[in-house]
C-alpha cells in the first residue's frame, strides 16, 4: 500500500517540474536560441560596443549583487517573538534516510532519543535501503526509543535520498514531519519551536508550509580527519547562509532553497505538492521553490542542528559537485515554467540559485585574471593594467561576502578571523573547480548521487572549539 502511495506521489509531480525530464523545454530552447542569435548579431555588427557593454553590464550586475548582500545582512537581525505552546501538540513524524551508515547510526539514534517532545505524539522512521544489510543490522541491534522504528525501503530506482523520504512520507501519520541526516545533532527543543510556529500560523490564517532550522558546523580539529582550512571556511559559509541569508529572505517573504536537513513541513501540504523529486540531487533546493509555486510560504526557526563538515578536498569536492549539479537541475526545472513562480519568485530564484551558480563559475576565473594581471605587470616592471571599476567591484563583492561570513559566524558562535578572510578567495576559487566538474557530471550522469562520507563526532572536539571561541 505504501509502495503504491510512493508511486502516486512521484506521479503527482508533473514531469516538467521534475529533474527526471532531461534537456531543454520549448520555452528554454526558444529563449536560448533568441539570446544566442542576438549576441551573434550584435558582435557581428558592433563588436567593440557589444563587448564593452557586456563587460560593463557584468560589472554592474556584480555590484548590485554586493549591494543586495548588504541589504540582506541589514534585514537578517534576530528578535523573532516565540509563540506560546499550542493547546494540543500536533503529531510529529521524524525521518532519517540512511545509506552505508552502520558506524554512525548508534550516535544518530542516541541524539534522536534526546528530542524533547511528547512521546505519545511522536513517531520516527530510520529509512534504510534493502540491500544495505550492515546498516540494517546496526540499527536493529541498537536500543531505540519506542517511537523510533526501522523501515526498509523496497528496491527500486532511482536509489536516492528523496525516493526513500517519499516512502517514509507514504507511511507518515503525523501532522508535521521533519528530516535529519546521519551526522545531525538537533537541538532537543527544535520540534517544539516548529510546532508552536505552525500553530500560531494556523491562528493567523497563514500559508506557512515549511520552517528551516539553522545548520551549524562543528569542526574536527582534534580528529584524524581534520582539515582546518576546509572546516573553517565551510563553517563560515554555512553560517552566512543559515544565519544571515535565509532569515533575511524569510523576513522579506521570499522563497529560498532549503537545506538538506532539519526542515519541518506540514504533511498534508508536502503530499499535495508531490513530495520530494526523487531525480533531483538537491531535492531540498527544488522543494523550497515548488512549495512557493503552489502558493505556500517558507520561514525559519532559531533552534539549530549541529553537523560535522565533509573534511578534506577528496570529501568536500564530491559533496560540492552534487550540490552545484542539483542547483543546475533545479534552475533548469523551474525556468521551464518561470511565470508560475511570479515576479517575486523569479527574483528569488535568480538571486539565490542563479547568482550562486554564476559566482561559483566565476570565482576561479576572476582570481586568475587578477593574479595574472598583477604578475604580468610585475614581471614587466609596469603598474597593473586593469580597469579600476572592475577591481572595485571585485573588492566590494569580497567585502560583502566577508560581512556575511563574519556576521553569520558570530551568530553561530564559530570563529572567523582575519586569516580566514585572507584565505577565503582560495576557497571560493575551488568552487569553480566544483562548478565545471558538476556541469560535466550533469551531462554524463545527471541523476548519480555522490554520497558524503559521515564520521563520528567526538564530544571532545566540540569542547575544543568552544574553548577556542571564548578565547578568540
Amino acid at each position: 500500500m505504501a509502495g503504491a502511495e510512493t508511486s502516486r506521489l512521484m506521479r503527482d509531480l508533473p514531469l516538467r517540474l521534475s529533474a527526471a525530464q532531461l534537456g531543454l523545454s520549448r520555452t528554454q530552447t526558444l529563449g536560448c536560441g533568441l539570446g544566442g542569435a542576438g549576441i551573434v548579431a550584435a558582435l557581428s555588427l558592433w563588436p567593440e560596443v557589444t563587448l564593452a557593454a557586456t563587460s560593463l553590464a557584468i560589472q554592474i550586475g556584480f555590484l548590485l549583487c554586493a549591494i543586495w548582500r548588504v541589504v540582506l545582512a541589514l534585514l537578517s537581525g534576530r528578535g523573532q517573538v516565540q509563540p506560546p505552546a499550542p493547546a494540543v501538540w500536533p503529531r510529529y513524524t521524524v525521518m532519517a534516510a540512511l545509506h552505508d551508515e552502520a558506524e554512525i547510526i548508534p550516535q544518530l539514534i542516541e541524539r534522536l532519543s534526546q528530542i524533547d517532545y511528547p512521546h505519545d505524539r511522536l513517531e520516527g522512521f530510520l529509512l534504510l535501503e534493502a540491500h544495505d544489510l550492515e546498516t540494517i543490522d546496526a540499527a536493529e541491534r541498537t536500543e531505540r526509543p519506542d517511537w523510533l522504528r526501522v523501515m526498509v525501503v523496497p528496491p527500486g530506482l532511482p536509489r536516492t535520498k528523496p525516493r526513500a523520504l517519499n516512502y517514509g512520507l507514504a507511511h507518515a501519520t503525523g501532522d508535521l514531519t521533519t528530516i535529519y541526516d546521519a551526522e545531525d545533532d538537533p537541538d532537543p527543543l527544535q520540534l517544539r519551536e516548529a510546532a508552536a510556529r505552525f500553530a500560531a500560523d494556523d491562528d493567523d490564517g497563514g500559508r506557512l508550509s515549511c520552517l528551516q532550522a539553522p545548520l551549524r558546523i562543528r569542526r574536527l580539529h582534534q580528529s584524524a580527519h581534520a582539515a582546518p582550512f576546509f572546516d573553517r571556511q565551510f563553517a563560515a559559509e554555512y553560517a552566512a547562509l543559515f544565519e544571515v541569508t535565509l532569515p533575511a529572505l524569510a523576513r522579506l517573504g521570499l522563497p529560498f532553497p532549503l537545506g538538506g536537513t532539519s526542515n519541518h513541513f506540514r504533511v498534508d501540504v508536502l503530499r499535495q505538492v508531490g513530495g520530494w523529486d526523487a531525480y533531483n540531487v538537491t531535492e531540498d533546493a527544488d522543494l523550497g521553490f515548488r512549495l512557493w509555486r503552489h502558493g505556500w510560504r517558507l520561514g525559519v526557526i532559531e533552534r539549530p542542528t549541529y553537523e560535522t563538515p565533509p573534511g578534506s578536498i577528496e570529501h568536500w569536492l564530491p559533496q560540492r559537485c552534487r550540490w552545484i549539479k542539483g542547483y543546475m537541475q533545479t534552475w533548469g526545472v523551474h525556468t521551464r515554467a518561470p511565470f508560475g513562480l511570479g515576479p517575486r519568485g523569479i527574483f528569488a530564484l535568480v538571486m539565490t540559485l542563479g547568482i550562486g551558480l554564476v559566482a561559483a563559475g566565476a570565482h576561479g576565473l576572476s582570481l586568475a585574471w587578477v593574479a595574472s594581471t598583477v604578475l604580468v605587470a610585475g614581471a614587466a616592471g609596469l603598474p597593473p593594467d586593469a580597469p579600476a571599476f572592475a577591481i572595485l567591484v571585485l573588492i566590494l563583492g569580497a567585502m560583502a561576502a566577508w560581512l556575511h561570513c563574519a556576521l553569520g559566524s558570530r551568530r553561530a558562535r564559530v570563529p572567523y578571523t582575519i586569516v580566514d578572510m585572507v584565505q577565503a578567495p582560495a576557497y571560493w576559487a575551488l568552487l569553480s573547480l566544483a562548478f565545471f566538474h558538476a556541469a560535466w557530471r550533469l551531462i554524463r550522469e545527471p541523476h548519480a548521487w555522490d554520497k558524503t562520507k559521515h564520521r563520528l563526532d567526538a564530544a571532545q572536539d566540540v569542547d575544543v572549539d568552544e574553548v577556542q571561541l571564548r578565547g578568540a
